[in-house]
């Protein structure tokens, strides 16, 4: 399989993908530049495939790059995170797929109609299920949560991926309608059962600002 890295330079992230005679899928518009001996190839989906890509509004040209050689993927002020998959599969939040291994498949999740259109969702999210690695965009460092026939209630849109075992919804924060609303969360994403979720609460630029802040304060002598 491929070997993917993820370099930081002047707070830019960007991944390296390093090919021997592999293949790779990324996200559409994600190649920054390419060296060696590598072919890229997307091909035209089905009619079926593009109708249902117009219902879910999921990207559906998702190139591959194949051969010999070193792949660069655009750099981004966001970071990036990667995901080793072991035959399981994961439910990827909206966006935030960027690149795998090209014996992962890659498909599409629906969710319920009140989940996806209230908890921030989506109602299609992109679903990765194989043995290989996935690229996933994440806003910031990312914490992993392993539950254990527990329960995970998360506020906003900080959860970026869970395993696909996880019941998932949407509920209020509190049992009154009223109570929820003056809450200050109102709506919550709530995770069920025993698997993996992913949380990203704290954006890179923020956690760069804090370090320049903590570094310009003059240190005390003791």
């Amino acid at each position: 399989m491929a070997n993917f890295e993820i370099i930081e330079r002047e707070s830019l992230r960007l991944v390296k993908v390093t090919l021997q005679n592999e293949t790779v899928r990324t996200e559409s518009g994600a190649m920054y530049y390419m060296r060696g001996n590598i072919t890229m190839q997307s091909k035209a989906p089905s009619a079926g495939g593009f109708l249902k890509s117009l219902a879910t509004g999921e990207n559906i040209f998702r190139p591959t790059y194949t051969g010999t050689g070193e792949l660069y993927l655009e750099p981004s002020l966001s970071g990036y995170h990667l995901l080793e998959l072991d035959g399981e599969e994961w439910i990827l939040d909206s966006g935030a797929y960027w690149a795998s291994d090209g014996n992962i498949e890659v498909g599409i999740e629906r969710n319920k109609l009140v989940s996806g259109l209230l908890g921030g969702e989506g109602l299609f999210q992109t679903k990765v299920k194989g043995r290989g690695k996935v690229v996933m965009v994440a806003q910031g460092p990312v914490e992993i949560v392993n539950l254990r026939n527990e329960r995970l209630v998360v506020d906003g849109n900080f959860a970026i991926a869970r395993t696909n075992n996880l019941n998932y919804r949407v509920e209020k924060a509190t049992k009154s309608l009223l109570g929820s609303m003056t809450s200050g969360e109102f709506l919550v994403n709530t995770f069920e059962g025993t698997g993996t979720v992913l949380l990203a609460p704290i954006p890179y630029w923020q956690v760069m600002m804090l370090r320049q802040i903590s570094a310009a304060i003059p240190k005390s002598s003791s």
